[in-house]
């Protein structure tokens, strides 16, 4: 009965945006700034996106996922949860032993853990933006 109500979490980020991700145990709804993702997240690919940790560890009605992501766009702040929910994922297989069956096998497998370092280029002086220069003019 202890174990039912644990909490897991887990820190995710990129490009601009962290995200501050807490699994609980309970029936699978997803929480975003305190909003349903459905309402705040503009785009479904970005929803399908975010819950593929879930989904790939059979995992989608069986924790509540509660995110706080600060920084960024969209698609930085979809990243940084999915990578939230990973990391508390894995918190959460620690206390389960049984290594033949292990969600890091099946999330390193599918590319989930490995943070996305990429980051926007910074402009630089001369230049448009990071590598456009300006137009060529003959005369």
């Amino acid at each position: 009965m202890a174990k039912e109500k644990r909490v897991f979490t887990g820190t995710g980020r990129r490009k601009g945006s962290v995200a501050r991700v807490t699994l609980t145990p309970g029936t699978g709804k997803i929480t975003v700034n305190g909003r349903d993702v459905n309402e705040y997240m503009p785009y479904a690919t970005l929803v399908m996106d975010l819950k593929q940790p879930l989904v790939v560890t059979n995992n989608e009605n069986t924790f509540d996922v509660d995110s706080t992501v600060t920084g960024g766009g969209f698609t930085g702040q979809t990243g940084a949860i999915r990578l939230g929910i990973t990391r508390a994922l894995l918190v959460y297989d620690q206390g389960n032993e049984s290594n033949e069956d292990s969600y890091r096998k099946i999330l390193k497998a599918n590319g989930f853990i490995t943070r996305d370092s990429r980051v926007k280029e910074r402009k630089k002086y001369g230049l448009k933006a990071a590598r456009r220069a300006p137009q060529f003019s003959k005369r």
